[in-house]
C-alpha cells in the first residue's frame, strides 16, 4: 500500500529521503510525523537512519544507493560519512563520489541490478556506479529529459517515468531495465516522478497531494498490493489520458 506524507509543508518527499531494499535515509529536522510515518512502515525490517548530507537536508537528490550500496556526493562531510558507516549494515559499501553533477540523486535512477544515469557523467562516476552498486549502467535520457532521476522511479519489480515519454523511449527503457514500465505522474499531475515518490519492492511512499488514481497506478505498477498490474494500469491510463486530453 502506498503511504501519503509530507515533509514540512512540501509534498517532495523524494528530495528529503532516501529509500531502498535495505536501509532509508530520512532528512533531520523534520517533523516527527515524518520520521514517524518511515519508522512505522519500515522500522521493522531496515534502518531508517536520520542524516544530513553536505550540511543540507536534500538527502533524496544528492545520494543514490540500492541494497548493495550507497554513493554521496563529494561535499560530504566526514562527520555524515562516519555517521552513515556507523549506521548502515556493514554489507553496505558507501563511496563519496567526485562528480561535477553533484546532486547524484537527480542524474541517477537505479534498482539492484541496472542504473540509468545522465548522458554526460564522468567516465570514472560510471565506473564507480557499476562498482559500488554492483549494476549495468546505461547513459540515457528520459522522454529528452537528461536528470533520469527526477523523472524516473525505478524499482526490481517495475519504473514509472513522467508522462510525456514517447511509447518508443518507454520500449527501449524498460528493455534496458528488464521490468514492466509505465508512465505516470504523482501529486496531483507533476512529471517529477522521482522527487514526490519513495519506492522498493515491498513499500511507496508519495507526496500529500497525490490523488487515488495516481495511488492506483504507483502499486500496480511496482506490484505492492498484489493486483494484476496491466490490467488495472491500462484503465487508469485510460481515464488519465482523458483528462490530459
Amino acid at each position: 500500500m502506498a503511504v501519503r506524507c509530507q515533509f514540512e509543508n512540501s509534498s517532495e518527499i523524494g528530495v528529503f529521503a532516501r529509500l531502498t531494499n535495505s536501509y532509508c535515509l530520512v532528512a533531520i529536522g523534520g517533523s516527527a510525523n515524518f520520521y514517524g510515518t518511515f519508522d512505522a512502515e519500515l522500522g521493522d525490517l531496515i534502518p531508517v537512519v536520520h542524516c544530513s548530507i553536505a550540511g543540507t537536508r536534500l538527502v533524496g537528490r544528492l545520494t543514490v544507493g540500492n541494497r548493495h550500496g550507497l554513493l554521496v556526493p563529494s561535499t560530504t562531510t566526514d562527520q555524515e560519512l562516519q555517521h552513515l558507516r556507523n549506521s548502515l549494515p556493514d554489507s553496505i559499501a558507501i563511496q563519496r563520489v567526485e562528480e561535477r553533477l553533484s546532486a547524484l540523486g537527480n542524474v541517477i535512477a537505479c534498482n539492484d541490478y541496472v542504473a540509468v544515469v545522465h548522458p554526460d557523467l564522468d567516465r570514472e562516476t560510471e565506473e564507480i556506479i557499476a562498482d559500488v552498486l554492483k549494476v549495468e549502467v546505461f547513459r540515457q535520457t528520459v522522454g529528452d529529459n537528461v536528470l533520469v532521476g527526477s523523472y524516473a522511479a525505478i524499482t526490481n519489480q517495475g519504473a514509472l517515468v513522467h508522462p510525456r515519454t514517447s511509447i518508443q523511449d518507454q520500449d527501449e527503457l524498460s528493455s534496458l531495465l528488464q521490468v514492466p514500465l509505465v508512465a505516470g505522474t504523482v501529486n496531483r499531475g507533476s512529471d517529477l516522478v522521482g522527487a514526490g515518490l519513495l519506492v522498493n519492492d515491498w513499500a511507496a511512499f508519495c507526496g500529500f497531494d497525490t490523488t487515488a488514481t495516481e495511488i492506483s497506478v504507483i502499486e500496480a505498477t511496482f506490484k505492492l498490493s498484489g493486483q494484476e498490474s496491466g490490467r488495472v494500469v491500462n484503465e487508469l491510463r485510460d481515464a488519465l489520458v482523458d483528462t490530459y486530453a
